[in-house]
């Protein structure tokens, strides 16, 4: 008797009048959503602009939906293209089915193309997005428990899933919950991935490797315990080779990566340091502007006062006549006639003295 468990949602989908409102799709949605945040506050403190994160991922969501849906439908196409099936279902991508395998790859081409379009080095914006990626991950694998999808092997745990569905062969019971198992494996790749870069400065793509290695370590062990139709090798299901050799890709990318490029970038979007000092200039700019302008009203106030003789301290003589002087040169300057009758005296007192 199960004292406990984890009740499933007697429906996957909503209707706001025509509209369907569907959890698998939400839990896709407010994943992205995530991701660009997070990648987006981590590329600015790598030194990159704001925005440019949303640019990219702009290519990279949709090449990743494409791909995560072709990885399903090729590995599993016996749900489409056997006898009584509909191929029609391998379009419906809101009842299920996203491999991320196919969803990294492709989107990775997406996030190339919108890279190169912006002058961005691609491993740089794959190290910010990493965490933000497993998030997202984290997220989606709810639309699993929407569906009644991806449960493990019968349990009578406090925390095992409660399946109420009978289509596709699925019998009514409770089952370990394999998408909470890597709904919470995911959130602790991206606490691993946000440490290590920290600690170790990871530069290069060596984030977004360590993102792979790790979530692969855990799909390995979750896949395993998972008791959907699924094609084998060798007495493994087929997502368990593919989570095997990626892994071992991941390690070894860290590795010569480490050595053949050790450090992190030093700049990860060009000109954005640029646009920063140039709006520090700008400020600075104004700060001396203002001090100049002061000093100019400053001189002007005591020139007035030096020749109106309003002066509060005690003058200096020297200072009072020679102010007198300037003034009525600067007077004199601006009348012609008078600079021509003061120019012929001052020649006068010349040839006087030198007789």
């Amino acid at each position: 008797m199960e004292l406990a468990f984890i009740p499933s949602p007697s429906r996957g989908v909503l209707h706001l009048g025509p509209i369907p409102l569907r959890g698998y799709a939400f839990c896709i949605i407010i994943g992205v959503f995530v991701a660009v945040w997070l990648g987006n506050r981590r590329w600015i403190a790598r030194g990159g602009r704001p925005g440019t994160v949303a640019d990219i991922a702009v290519w990279a969501v949709p090449f990743g939906l494409i791909g995560g849906r072709l990885y399903h439908v090729i590995t599993d196409y016996q749900l489409y293209f056997s006898e009584g099936r509909d191929w029609v279902d391998a379009f419906k991508i809101w009842e299920g089915g996203l491999g991320i395998w196919g969803a990294i790859a492709f989107g990775a081409v997406g996030a190339w193309i919108g890279a190169r379009r912006r002058g961005v080095p691609m491993p740089a914006y794959a190290d910010a997005v990493a965490p933000g990626i497993a998030l997202a991950q984290a997220i989606g694998r709810w639309g699993n428990w929407f569906n009644q999808e991806l449960y493990g092997k019968a349990t009578d745990l406090p925390w095992a899933v409660e399946i109420t569905s009978t289509s596709d062969g699925r019998v009514p019971g409770t089952y370990h919950p394999t998408f909470l198992y890597e709904s919470l494996w995911c959130i602790g790749v991206a606490l691993l991935v946000i440490w290590a870069d920290r600690r170790f400065k990871l530069g290069h793509g060596r984030a977004f490797a360590l993102y792979v290695a790790a979530y692969c370590a855990g799909r390995f062990w979750i896949e395993y315990m998972r008791v959907d139709d699924a094609h084998h090798i060798l007495g493994l299901r087929l997502n368990n080779w593919t989570a095997l050799f990626v892994f071992l890709l991941a390690v070894l990318y860290i590795v010569l990566s480490a050595r053949m490029r050790p450090g992190r970038e030093a700049v990860v979007e060009p000109g954005a340091e640029t646009a920063a000092g140039d709006a520090g200039s700008e400020g600075d700019k104004d700060a001396k502007e203002d001090p100049g302008a002061d000093a100019a009203d400053t001189a002007t106030e005591d020139g007035d006062e030096a020749g109106t003789g309003e002066q509060t301290d005690a003058p200096d003589l020297t200072k009072a006549t020679g102010t007198a002087e300037s003034t009525d040169a600067a007077e004199d300057a601006h009348d012609p006639e008078d600079a021509k009758d003061s120019g012929a005296v001052r020649d006068g007192a010349d040839s006087a003295k030198k007789g």
